[in-house]
């Protein structure tokens, strides 16, 4: 029976080619007076680049793109690196711009300047609503006479696709400020600073989720920067490396999360130097086989390097077939891979 099963499979035809070549289908065009922020995919189809076409697998039709992987498993999350906080939203900012000025108007802070093009919201001074001295914990009766606090939010399209970043920063100022304040001036945030970001995101995560259903759109806030702070850069619609547009210890945690997400086995590591040295051999080299029950899984190999390094302002990310290793050279494929799970 079994010889018969497969002599079988020999008679279905192959499609990995008629997958592979299929031309790409025409854009939905929508008339020249609709608001693009009221139409979205029901079914949603995420674009796929050359590079993703399938070109580097060689045996087998690679997978269908991952739909749930632009979703997050909370629709709110709070997340924390290198004296930096904020709230992951799975939306996108143009959503979330009159929603956040919204928070702050009803909680006393007020709205003093904003640029939507740079996603920032600077506050009114924070000393003089009782709202606002409640929400950052300010005592009730200073005594002598207090710092004037300022609280600014910034929006920004987060590194996954179709998500939104917000942090607050509350700082003091000599006065109330006549213009809208340079948010890069205040990176070096204390303990007691962060914990009041953290209140703050925490509350405005409470109030996102009461108005899930009565959401509106920013036409303003269509001009901030979107540009994607990942990219995946090819040559031949071959993958070479990935260029992400952030600072080093963030690309570090998301490569590693990418690491863990995909499921690839990493022998070593060192943030220092800048590598992680993974096995990415192929399944069929990683399963031992038919007999496995009788015998431990066996330990992971360092077949490829996978390194991170300082160009110009961003964090470039390249693999290499490990210097020992002797199988296929799969570099595309796990740069690829790695791409998927980090936009």
């Amino acid at each position: 029976m079994l010889v018969l099963a497969l002599a079988g499979c020999s008679f279905i035809e192959d499609r990995s080619e008629r997958y592979v070549d299929e031309p790409e289908g025409t854009p939905l065009e929508l008339p020249p007076t609709a608001e693009e922020g009221k139409f979205t995919q029901v079914m949603p189809i995420r674009e796929i680049s050359a590079a993703d076409s399938g070109r580097m697998y060689r045996d087998t039709i690679p997978n269908p793109p991952d739909m749930t992987s632009d979703i997050l498993d909370e629709n709110y999350v709070i997340e924390e690196l290198d004296g930096q906080v904020w709230l992951l939203v799975n939306d996108v900012p143009g959503r979330l711009w009159p929603a956040v000025t919204t928070y702050m108007n009803e909680n006393g802070l007020g709205v003093a300047y904003d640029n939507p093009q740079l996603g920032l919201i600077q506050s009114e001074l924070a000393n003089f609503s009782k709202q606002a001295r409640q929400l950052l914990d300010l005592p009730d009766d200073p005594d002598g006479q207090e710092a004037r606090i300022v609280v600014q939010a910034r929006i920004a399209p987060g590194v996954r696709r179709k998500t939104t970043e917000i942090q607050f920063r509350s700082f003091e100022v000599g006065g109330d400020p006549a213009e809208l304040l340079a948010w890069g001036t205040r990176d070096r945030r204390t303990q007691e600073q962060l914990e009041t970001s953290k209140r703050l995101l925490n509350d405005l995560a409470e109030h996102l989720k009461n108005r899930e259903d009565t959401k509106s759109y920013s036409r303003a806030a269509l001009g901030m920067v979107s540009e994607p702070l990942v990219r995946l850069v090819s040559d031949d619609e071959t993958p070479r490396q990935i260029v992400m547009s952030l600072d080093y210890g963030r690309a570090w945690a998301e490569v590693k999360r990418s690491l863990d997400e995909a499921e690839i086995p990493v022998v070593d590591l060192n943030r220092e130097e800048g590598y992680f040295f993974v096995d990415f051999r192929p399944e069929s080299e990683r399963e031992p086989g038919w007999f496995s029950w009788f015998s431990e899984d066996p330990e992971p190999e360092h077949t490829f390097d996978v390194r991170l390094e300082q160009n110009d302002g961003d964090i470039v990310v390249s693999v290499n077939r490990a210097e020992d290793y002797t199988g296929d050279d799969r570099s595309p494929e796990l740069l690829s891979e790695l791409f998927e799970y980090l936009y």
